[in-house]
C-alpha cells in the first residue's frame, strides 16, 4: 500500500510540476468564487461577524464557528464547541463532551484542514473530539449541505477542523496560555493546561515561506456519580410469597453505585509549512500529532444477588409507575418498592456486597499528514494532494471484583453471605446503604478490614485497534468563460482505509472460599474507595467505607497488581490459579476498503443566482476477516463484498436583496457500516449480563437523500436572522437488534444447557451462571445476543432550525456600557419516523406488561426502535458582554429527551429497549478581562449548576432506573501574545 501512494504521489506532484512549468510567468489571480469579505473586528464580536460573514458567501449549506484569538474557541471541549451550532446536539460521557448529532444523528464525518480522520475504536464519524485539544483549532466548519466535492460518508454533515494557514498571518503570531481546571467532584486538585503558538512568514529571492506551529498539553480528572436501580421484576398478589401485597408491584432486583473517574493526559501538535514561489503556485505540508493517555479509575459498588430475596423483602413504601404506551399500546401502569430494607435470611444467602474496579484505560496516538500543491494557470486551477490518518489504541485492564465477607452472618462454602440493605428511590435519588441498624448488620469498621473480604474474579486484557486511511486526490477546476457557468470542477480521489482490532483476554472466576484469597493476603494493593459519592447532591444514604483493588496501582504498576494477586491465590491453595486461568476470549477482525472516488461539478452564477450541481460516483471494494468457530476451532474467516453508488448533488443560492439571502440543496451520500459491524467474529464475556455482540460482513451501506431550503437575513453587522427546513429519506439504516434469552418466572433462571438457545438468546461457553442457575459457580449459560441489521423500510428525519444574532454595538453613543451587549440563540425542531426494526420486551418484563394491564402469563411487547440520540426540540441562548477590555459569555444548553444506549455499567438493554434520557439543560460561562495588549486573564464554568442526568426505562417520565450526577468544572488562567 505504502509502495502504491508513493507512485501516486510522483504522478500528481508531477502532473502538478507540468502545469507549473507550463505557466511559470502567469500572473493569474485567484477566481472570484474563492474571495471571502474580510472584516476586521477583533474579539468575540469578530469572531461572529467573521464566521457570518464566511458563512453568507459560502458555495453551500455551512456553519462556521472562528476563535475570538489564538486558542480561544467558545469551549475547551471540541464537541462542546459544536454545541453552539444550530441543528447541533451532544452526548457526554461522565460530563465531558464526546459525541456529536449533527440533525439528530451520530453518523456525520470529522476532517482536519480537509483530511479525512480515523478513530481510536470502530466508528466511523473520524477522530474522538476529547483527543484534540480546541486550543490548536483557528475554525470550525460543518457543512450540512455537501457538493460533489465534498467526500462522502456522512448523514448529517461534515465537521471540517481547521487550524491557522502560515500565509494568510499578516504579522508574526506568538502567543501561550497558562490554565489550571478543578473539578467539583474530583479529589486530586487542579490540573494544568498549556498551550502556545509560533508563526511567522517571510519573502526572498524564492517566493514567500510561512510556518505555524502549535502546541497544547493537557491534564484533566473528571468524575460523575451513576447510581443504578433495577425494577424489572414482578411480585403479583396471588403468588403466594411472604412479600406479596394486595396487588402487583415491581421489586428491586439489583442496586450499584457507580463511581466513574477518567484521569485524561492529552499532548496535541499542529504544524503548517506553505511556500509559494510565485502568485500562481503554493505547496504545503500538515502535520497534526496527537497522543492521549486516558486513565479509568472507576469502581462500582453492587447490592448482588438482592433478587434471590424478592419473596421476603417487603417494601415499607410504593410509588406508582405509568409506563405510558408503545406504539399504540398502552401498557398502563404498576406499583414499584420505593423505599424498604432487605434482610439477611438465617442461612446467610443474599444480597450481598460487591466490589468493582474498572480500569479500562485508553493510550491513542493518531498521526495526520498532507502534502500537496495547486497551481493557477491562465484559465484553470489544479492541485493535487495526498494524506495518511492513523490512529494507534491499545486499552490494558486489570479488572477486579472483591466479595465483602459479613463476619455477623452466617458463611458457607460460596465466597459471598448475607448482608442487609436499606434503599430509598424517593426524590429520583436512587440511593442505598448498607441497614446498620438491622439484624446481622456489620460495623463500619468491618468494612474497612482486609480479613473480611475475598477474591471474587479477575479480569485481565490488552485490546488494540489501529485504524488507518491512506488518500490521494487531484482536483481540477476550468473557467467556462461562459454566460452562466463560470467553472467546471472535476476531480479523483482513492483511498485506502482498513481497521485491525484484537480483543485478548483472560479471566479468573473464584466462587468460593476454597479458592478465593482473603483481602489481608493482598491488603498492601487494596485502599479506601472514594467516600463522596454524597458530593453531588447531598445524599446521606450511600456506602462510605469499603475497599477495593487500588485503581491508580492498576494503572501505574499492573505487573505489582497481577503478582500480588497471583500470589495470594497461591499461597491460598486455590485450585485455579492466575496464570492458568478459566476462560479466556479472542476476538479479532480485520477490515479494508478500497474506494475509487469520481466527480464532476458546475460552478454557476446569473443575477441574483448562484451556486453548483454535480455527481460523485463512489466505488468500494471490501475485504472483513475474523474468527469463527468452526466444531470447537477458531479458524480465519474472509468475506468481501463490493457496491457502487452514483450521488447528485446541487445547491442554489438567491441574493434576493443585499441582505437576504435564499438557499436551497438537493444531494444523496452514503454511510458506511462502523468497523466492529462488518466483523464476523464473536466476543464472550465471563459475566452472564452483557449481551454477545455478533458482526455481520454483509451489511449494506446507509443511503440518504437530503433536501434543504433557508433563508438569512444579515440586518446589521455580526447580525443574522435565519430559517431553514431539512428533510432526509433514509434507506438501509444500520440499528442495533438484541435478541434476549428466556427466563423463568419467580426464579428468572435461564437455559444452562447448551450449545442451542431454544427460547432466544445465545449460548455463552464461558458465562458464570450466577443468578440465572441453581449452581451459581458453574459456567455456561444462555445471554442476549445483539447485532446491527440493515433496517427494511425507509425512515424520514426533517426539522426546522432557527437561529438569532445580533449584538448592540450600533448604539455606543445611546447605550454607552450597555452597547457591549450581544445575543446568539438558535431553536431546532426535528422528528424521525418509519422503520421496521423493532424492540421486544425481555422475559421478565414481559410478565411485568401483563400485570400492568391486567392481565396474567406474558405480554410480549414490540416498539420500532427508532434513532438513537435524537432530541425532538433543542436550543441554544448566548449573552455576551464585550466592552472596556472585560468579554464575558453565559450560554444555556437545552435538549428534550431522548433514547439512548449509554446506560452506565450494564451493555444490555433495560427491559428490552434503550432507555431514554430525559430532558436536561446545562449551564457554561466565562468571563475574562485585557490587562493590556498583550495580557489576558480569565476563568471559565462548565456545568455551573452541576444539573443531572435523569434515564428512565420503557418511556419517558416512566420508571427512572438510572442517574447521573456531574461535576462543575472551573478554568482559570492567564493568555500571552507578544
Amino acid at each position: 500500500m505504502r509502495h502504491t501512494l508513493s507512485k501516486i504521489t510522483l504522478a500528481l506532484l508531477s502532473t502538478t510540476a507540468l502545469g507549473i512549468a507550463f505557466t511559470a510567468n502567469a500572473q493569474q489571480p485567484e477566481a472570484e468564487a474563492d474571495d471571502i469579505e474580510v472584516i476586521q473586528v477583533s474579539g468575540i464580536r469578530g469572531s461572529l461577524t467573521s464566521a457570518l460573514a464566511e458563512k453568507r458567501y459560502a458555495a453551500s449549506l455551512v456553519e462556521v464557528i472562528q476563535a475570538e484569538d489564538i486558542g480561544k474557541l467558545p469551549d475547551q471541549n471540541l464537541a462542546e464547541v459544536l454545541e453552539n451550532i444550530t441543528g447541533i446536539q451532544i452526548t457526554r460521557s461522565a460530563g465531558v463532551g464526546t459525541g456529536v448529532q449533527i440533525r439528530g444523528t451520530d453518523a456525520n464525518r470529522t476532517e482536519i484542514n480537509g483530511v479525512s480522520t480515523v478513530g481510536s475504536g470502530a466508528g466511523r464519524s473520524g477522530i474522538d473530539f476529547e483527543d484534540v485539544s480546541a486550543s490548536i483549532i483557528a475554525g470550525v466548519e460543518v457543512t450540512k449541505a455537501p457538493q460533489a466535492k465534498t467526500i462522502e460518508g456522512s448523514v448529517g454533515g461534515t465537521i471540517n477542523l481547521r487550524t491557522i494557514r502560515p500565509l494568510e498571518l499578516t504579522e508574526t503570531l506568538a502567543a501561550f496560555r497558562v490554565q489550571g481546571e478543578d473539578s467539583s467532584l474530583s479529589t486530586d486538585g487542579v490540573k494544568p493546561r498549556l498551550s502556545g503558538t509560533f508563526g511567522d512568514n517571510w519573502e526572498n529571492d524564492h517566493g514567500k515561506f510561512g510556518v505555524v506551529v502549535s502546541g497544547s498539553y493537557a491534564e484533566q480528572d473528571v468524575t460523575a456519580f451513576r447510581p443504578r436501580a433495577d425494577r424489572d421484576n414482578l411480585v403479583r398478589s396471588d403468588s403466594g410469597l411472604a412479600s406479596a401485597q394486595s396487588f402487583h408491584y415491581l421489586p428491586i432486583q439489583f442496586l450499584i453505585q457507580d463511581y466513574d473517574n477518567f484521569e485524561y493526559e492529552t499532548k496535541n501538535f499542529a504544524g503548517s509549512f506553505e511556500w509559494a514561489p510565485n502568485s500562481n503556485n503554493k505547496f504545503w505540508f500538515d502535520a497534526i500529532i496527537n497522543d492521549q493517555d486516558r486513565r479509568e479509575e472507576s469502581s462500582r459498588v453492587q447490592a448482588s444477588g438482592v433478587s434471590d430475596l424478592i419473596g421476603v423483602s417487603v417494601p415499607t413504601e410504593f410509588e406508582t409507575i405509568n409506563f405510558g404506551s408503545l406504539d399504540g399500546v398502552d401498557l398502563g401502569s404498576i406499583q414499584a418498592a420505593l423505599k424498604g430494607i432487605i434482610p439477611v435470611q438465617s442461612d446467610g444467602s443474599d444480597g450481598n456486597l460487591r466490589l468493582s474496579s474498572d480500569t479500562s484505560s485508553r493510550t491513542t496516538k493518531s498521526k495526520i499528514f498532507r502534502l500537496g500543491g495547486e497551481h493557477q494557470g491562465d484559465n484553470f486551477k489544479v492541485s493535487a494532494e495526498i494524506s495518511s490518518s492513523t490512529s494507534d489504541s491499545a486499552t490494558p485492564r486489570i479488572d477486579t471484583t472483591l466479595n465483602f465477607v459479613n463476619p455477623n452472618a452466617p458463611i458457607g462454602s460460596a465466597n459471598d453471605n448475607g448482608i442487609p440493605f436499606e434503599y430509598d428511590l424517593s426524590g429520583g435519588a436512587l440511593a442505598f446503604g448498607i441497614a446498620f441498624g438491622a439484624a446481622n448488620a456489620p460495623a463500619p469498621a468491618d468494612l474497612l478490614d482486609p480479613a473480611n473480604y475475598r477474591l471474587q474474579a479477575v479480569a485481565v486484557a490488552n485490546n488494540t485497534n489501529e485504524n488507518t486511511e491512506d488518500a490521494a486526490r487531484i482536483d481540477l477546476s476550468y473557467d467556462l468563460n461562459m454566460s452562466i457557468f463560470t467553472t467546471l470542477d472535476a476531480g479523483y480521489r482513492y483511498n485506502k482505509t482498513s481497521s485491525v482490532s484484537n480483543v485478548v483476554g483472560s479471566n479468573v472466576s473464584l466462587s468460593s472460599m476454597a479458592d478465593s484469597p482473603s483481602g489481608d493476603m493482598f491488603a498492601d494493593i487494596l485502599t479506601a474507595g472514594p467516600d463522596n459519592f454524597n458530593a453531588a447532591d447531598g445524599r446521606t444514604l450511600y456506602i462510605k467505607d469499603f475497599l477495593l483493588v487500588n485503581p491508580e496501582l492498576v494503572g501505574s504498576d499492573p505487573d505489582r497488581v497481577f503478582a500480588a494477586l497471583a500470589d495470594a491465590i497461591t499461597a491460598h491453595g486455590g485450585s485455579k490459579p492466575l496464570n492458568t486461568p478459566t476462560s479466556s476470549v479472542a476476538g479479532f477482525y480485520d477490515i479494508s476498503e478500497s474506494t475509487n472516488a469520481l466527480y464532476a461539478q458546475a460552478n454557476f452564477e446569473t443575477g441574483i443566482f448562484r451556486g453548483n450541481l454535480g455527481v460523485r460516483y463512489v466505488k468500494t471494494d471490501l475485504d472483513s476477516t475474523g474468527n469463527r468457530s468452526v466444531n470447537g476451532d477458531v479458524v480465519a474467516e474472509t468475506t468481501s463484498s463490493d457496491y457502487s453508488f452514483v450521488l447528485p448533488r446541487i445547491n442554489l443560492a438567491a441574493d434576493v436583496t443585499d441582505d437576504v439571502v435564499l438557499r436551497a440543496a438537493y444531494g444523496k451520500d452514503i454511510r458506511r457500516p462502523n468497523f466492529s459491524d462488518l466483523s464476523s467474529s464473536y466476543t464472550f464475556s465471563t459475566s452472564p449480563n452483557p449481551p454477545v455482540a455478533g458482526g455481520n460482513p454483509n451489511l449494506k451501506p446507509e443511503v440518504v437523500t437530503s433536501f434543504d431550503l433557508s433563508a438569512d437575513w444579515y440586518f446589521a453587522e455580526a447580525a443574522v436572522v435565519s430559517i431553514g427546513y431539512f428533510h432526509k429519506t433514509r434507506k438501509d439504516v444500520h440499528v442495533g437488534q438484541q435478541d434476549d434469552p428466556y427466563s423463568a418466572p419467580v426464579t428468572g433462571y435461564r437455559d444452562i444447557v447448551g450449545p442451542v438457545c431454544e427460547q432466544g438468546g445465545i449460548w455463552n461457553p464461558i458465562a458464570l451462571i450466577n443468578v440465572f442457575g441453581p449452581v451459581s459457580s458453574d459456567v455456561g449459560v444462555c445471554v442476549p445476543f445483539s447485532s446491527i441489521i440493515n433496517d427494511t423500510k425507509d425512515t424520514t428525519q426533517k426539522g426546522i432550525e432557527m437561529a438569532f444574532q445580533y449584538d448592540l454595538s450600533a448604539f455606543e453613543d445611546d447605550l454607552g456600557w450597555a452597547s457591549g451587549f450581544g445575543v446568539v440563540a438558535n431553536y431546532t425542531i426535528q422528528e424521525f419516523s418509519g422503520g421496521e426494526a423493532v424492540n421486544t420486551s425481555a422475559s421478565r418484563p414481559s410478565q411485568v406488561f401483563a400485570a400492568s394491564t391486567g392481565g396474567t402469563g406474558s405480554l410480549n411487547v414490540t416498539a420500532v426502535q427508532g434513532l438513537l440520540n435524537l432530541s425532538e426540540n433543542a436550543y441554544n441562548f448566548t449573552l455576551y458582554y464585550e466592552k472596556y477590555g472585560l468579554s464575558a459569555r453565559m450560554r444555556y444548553t437545552w435538549r428534550e429527551g431522548f433514547r439512548s444506549n449509554d446506560f452506565g455499567s450494564t451493555s444490555s438493554y433495560p427491559w428490552g429497549f434503550p432507555v431514554i434520557q430525559e430532558d436536561r439543560g446545562q449551564l457554561n460561562a466565562s468571563i475574562s478581562y485585557e490587562v493590556n495588549d498583550q495580557l489576558n486573564i480569565g476563568i471559565e464554568a462548565v456545568n455551573l449548576t452541576e444539573s443531572e442526568v435523569s434515564q428512565s426505562c420503557v418511556n419517558e417520565g416512566a420508571l427512572l432506573c438510572f442517574q447521573g450526577l456531574t461535576d462543575r468544572r472551573i478554568t482559570f488562567g492567564a493568555s500571552y501574545r507578544f
